[in-house]
């Protein structure tokens, strides 16, 4: 696609993996693998009901267009791609779901769709389903910065697993060291510690 926090990817935000639009985002960043630059994303769920100033205009006749393609031959996965990147990169990441899954579906070893589906669950609020599919990414490829990025941040974000999420960044830091993703994961991992510092309970004499 053209960037949570991949289609996609200055507060921390989501990377996913075929995504290349990255728009503002609070809690996280999200990347996208296909999408020539990361682009920021918006919220979850927020992101559904009103796409973030910047999103591409969504040129509807085009779209019909790769719709009708894949009616007539269900087996084509890159008109199902292209339905998936356009979608999400409109931010409506709920339509662009089942685009992606059906894609995955054909494809089941493309890492970069794999991970986008991930990033739009997880902007739809299906932080178990974006957990488990990023899984499936890693089954792919266990070393792919875009997709340890994001498991971090959803970890953090959609879990509270503060821990995980650093157990996800410092995977990244040595399977990828040299990545943007590891660099970014570097404050993310110290920002995450001190919280984790700070909820320790002190010991009482």
């Amino acid at each position: 696609m053209a960037g949570f926090d991949s289609n996609a990817s200055s507060a921390p935000a989501l990377v996913s993996g075929v995504a290349g639009a990255l728009f503002g985002v609070i809690v996280g960043y999200v990347i996208a693998v296909e999408r020539p630059q990361p682009v920021a994303i918006p919220a979850p769920v927020a992101a559904a009901a009103a796409a973030p100033a910047g999103t591409p205009v969504l040129d509807e006749r085009e779209l019909q267009t790769f719709k009708d393609i894949l009616a007539r031959d269900p087996q084509n996965a890159r008109a199902a791609i292209e339905l998936g990147n356009r979608l999400y990169d409109a931010a409506r990441f709920a339509d662009a779901v089942p685009y992606y899954q059906q894609a995955f579906a054909l494809e089941p070893a493309n890492i970069n769709v794999s991970t986008d589906l991930a990033t739009a669950l997880w902007y739809t609020g299906q932080a178990d389903a974006a957990l488990a599919q990023f899984e499936r990414s890693l089954a792919i490829d266990g070393s792919h910065p875009q997709t340890l990025f994001n498991l971090g941040i959803v970890r953090r974000d959609g879990k509270q697993d503060l821990q995980g999420a650093v157990e996800a960044w410092e995977r990244l830091q040595v399977a990828s060291p040299g990545s943007p993703e590891a660099q970014r994961a570097g404050a993310l991992i110290d920002q995450a510690r001190q919280q984790l510092a700070a909820n320790r309970p002190t010991s009482s004499r």
